[in-house]
């Protein structure tokens, strides 16, 4: 014999914030940690910059003046340095006075995204240094190890679950959260004499709404975008926008003519690291002609001299930002690529190829004419990197990343607090199972069939809600338990 209350059924609206009340406590409860872990590595990575450039100021400034040097001249003195043997990936060349030319070269041993880069003085062509470069932002070392610490723990492809984990529940923790708030405001208002442990609790919960509500935009951005760069979901974001033709132009490499270009990966600065297996994913027609069978293209030789041609040429083509990259291409079916890497407001990202023999201009992408889409999903990659507005951007993210962890730890504080009386034997119905009995079957139908596209859509909150159920059950069933009458069972 259960107890009476199981068999009854709950209004719609009842039912369905009884529900929504105990996913939200599971969320606050389990995923909690993966979000504070996420929010504070995030805003450790946020407010690095400056720091970076303060870290490595002599790679990456000079006190020299005068009259710059030749392109073709600085890598042959980052080819005397690094050797002749190594092939170079890009080079970016100085983007202003006081500031050196980066000239990065292939390294198969530093696995995907990173390149190794000789740092060259643009007027003396002395190289300063060399460091580790990763991703499309050319970030450096320290940088990169706090990117693979907020995006994986440090633990490579296993450890990429915790944060898409994380972006997989923070908007619904948010927009739950907001719901419960609108539902349960009146009954806050009518308890205004608290004493003790229920005064303690109700400030808890002010600091944990207020936090909530004045967070939820950036909390949705966060979340949204996180997702874009998860392994799982992100893959599934990535098919639904080629399908619907959303995807980022680039420019085309092929020099035969009616080949189209593929794609460009906006998430360049967030791909894993660690798979080896992986080519440099920051222009994925380049990767796609390195798989092209040998017996097709003739390999071709690299001259530093054909950088200053090229560059000549792209810039005659309106590649006018001061910050470029130029890649070149080793087989003679390819065109080299120059690249706007300002990706500030405004984003200036246009792209040309050039023909390296002829130096014509093959293919030309200018942001202006991308598609909404593809220039919303730009300008929140560079967002939720700190980059698109510069210092603010990081201000405002900084404030959105600590407040985040404020609101869990109140929200812990909270439920630290209500621990004695959730622990109490006198309501069996603090479980999600008891509450989803007492749904009517009408609110059931579209509630499963929600559940069950977020979860093919988001495999990691599928996993984590099964496994949520199961420790359900089990207090479900201990609950039953507690109110059988003992009479019965003897």
């Amino acid at each position: 014999m259960t107890h009476p209350a199981v068999s009854n059924k709950l209004t719609a609206k009842a039912a369905f914030l009884a529900l929504l009340k105990r996913i939200h406590f599971y969320i606050g409860l389990f995923v909690g940690p993966f979000i504070f872990v996420a929010a504070l590595t995030g805003t450790l990575y946020v407010l690095t910059p400056q720091l970076e450039n303060h870290l490595y100021a002599h790679e990456l400034y000079t006190s020299s003046r005068g009259d710059i040097q030749p392109l073709s001249r600085q890598i042959e003195a980052a080819q005397a340095v690094a050797g002749g043997n190594v092939k170079i990936y890009a080079v970016r060349p100085s983007p202003a006075q006081g500031q050196t030319t980066r000239v990065m070269f292939s390294d198969p041993e530093l696995g995907a995204s990173k390149s190794r880069a000789m740092f060259v003085d643009p007027v003396t062509l002395k190289t300063l240094g060399e460091l580790t470069v990763y991703g499309t932002s050319g970030i450096l070392p320290f940088r990169t190890w706090l990117d693979e610490l907020h995006r994986g723990l440090l633990l490579g492809d296993l450890g990429r679950n915790y944060s898409e984990l994380a972006a997989s529940w923070l908007w619904v923790a948010a927009l739950g959260g907001v719901v419960l708030w609108v539902t349960g405001r009146k009954k806050i208002r009518s308890n205004l004499k608290l004493r003790g442990i229920a005064a303690k609790q109700h400030n808890s919960r002010r600091w944990h709404s207020w936090l909530g509500l004045t967070l939820i935009a950036g909390l949705l951005f966060l979340s949204v975008t996180g997702l874009t760069w998860s392994q799982w979901a992100g893959d599934n974001i990535s098919l639904l926008r080629a399908k619907m033709g959303w995807m980022t132009p680039s420019v085309s490499t092929h020099l035969l003519a009616g080949t189209p270009a593929l794609p460009m990966d906006e998430h360049a600065d967030h791909h894993a690291a660690n798979n080896s297996s992986m080519n440099m994913p920051d222009m994925p027609e380049m990767n796609m002609a390195e798989k092209q069978p040998a017996s097709v293209t003739a390999a071709v030789t690299v001259l530093p001299v054909v950088f200053d041609q090229v560059v000549n040429a792209a810039r005659h083509a309106g590649i006018n930002a001061a910050k470029i990259e130029i890649r070149p291409a080793y087989t003679a079916d390819k065109a080299w690529t120059v690249t706007e890497v300002d990706r500030r407001w405004p984003t200036r990202v246009d792209a040309v190829s050039v023909n390296p023999g002829t130096l014509a201009i093959i293919d030309h992408t200018r942001f202006a004419h991308f598609p909404l889409l593809a220039k919303l999903t730009r300008w929140g990659v560079d967002a939720h990197m700190g980059i698109l507005f510069g210092i603010w951007n990081q201000i405002i993210l900084v404030a959105f990343g600590l407040g985040l962890c404020l609101m869990i730890g109140w929200g812990y504080r909270l439920w630290w607090l209500r621990r004695p009386q959730m622990n109490s034997t006198s309501n069996p119905g603090l479980t999600l199972m008891h509450t989803w009995q007492r749904m009517p079957f009408s609110l059931q139908c579209p509630v499963l069939l929600v559940v069950i596209c977020l979860s093919l859509s988001l495999p990691l909150m599928g996993v984590s809600l099964v496994i949520f159920l199961l420790i359900d059950i089990v207090r479900w069933k201990r609950q039953l338990s507690i109110f059988t009458p003992t009479s019965t069972l003897n």
